[in-house]
């Protein structure tokens, strides 16, 4: 993969108010005759608050990249910082421990424990964190993602664009750092998809929510504050 942009991100030190930022990175797999190089010197920057998507064909790395930006998966070579900490000096726990608090995640198959009600399923991150709950926030994410009245349904009660609703109000809920979603109206039709787009930028817009998204669909780019082309290395 590589990626263009439509201005270049600004080259700036961490602490410049960028949420994300990656260098150089590149992501090998294999040896020999069987290599395959999905990332190839892929360098951006993603400040505080933007809603930036990564779009490209199945094949193109972009999924790779985002995991390797959430700290999934590690890079064959190059750097990422969250919130200025970078990612390659991070053992297994710290890591853990960084993706627990800085970061959110929203995924194609919401990825939703089916034990719990929409309410317990939001809060989990927090249970997980050791975080005590604020009944005021969790209400009002409940009330944003328009599920005030499913709280208490659990996942198979719900429609896959509620699923996800609950979703982004679980990445939301320890106001990360940086949520990374993956295909998140992949599963969905298009009324669906088209609600959980606008969903994302209000968070975006409501709560300075630093979103990178990676899709194959065209119209994110009228919801994107920018779109990155990701192209098949």
């Amino acid at each position: 993969m590589n990626t263009t942009h439509p201005s270049p991100p600004p080259t700036l030190p961490d602490n410049s108010g960028n949420a994300v930022t990656a260098t150089e990175l590149t992501r090998r797999y294999g040896t020999g005759t069987t290599t395959v190089d999905a990332l190839r010197g892929v360098s951006l920057a993603v400040p505080h608050g933007e809603l930036a998507a990564i779009m490209g064909p199945s094949g193109s790395g972009k999924s790779t990249l985002l995991h390797i930006l959430a700290g999934l998966d590690r890079p064959t070579s190059g750097e990422v910082t969250i919130g200025g900490r970078a990612l390659a000096g991070l053992d297994d726990r710290d890591l853990t421990l960084l993706r627990r608090t800085q970061v959110g995640f929203v995924f194609q198959f919401f990825n939703l424990l089916p034990m719990l009600t929409a309410e317990g399923n939001i809060m989990l991150p927090l249970k997980l964190a050791g975080k005590r709950q604020d009944p005021d926030w969790v209400n009002e994410l409940i009330g944003k993602v328009g599920l005030s009245d499913r709280r208490d349904h659990l996942p198979s009660q719900l429609s896959g664009g509620q699923q996800q609703r609950v979703a982004i109000a679980r990445a939301l809920v320890m106001r990360p750092t940086v949520i990374f979603a993956d295909e998140p109206t992949g599963n969905l039709d298009s009324r669906g998809g088209a609600e959980i787009l606008a969903l994302l930028r209000a968070a975006a817009d409501s709560y300075h929510q630093t979103i990178v998204m990676v899709t194959h669909e065209p119209r994110v780019s009228t919801v994107a504050d920018r779109t990155l082309s990701a192209k098949l290395s």
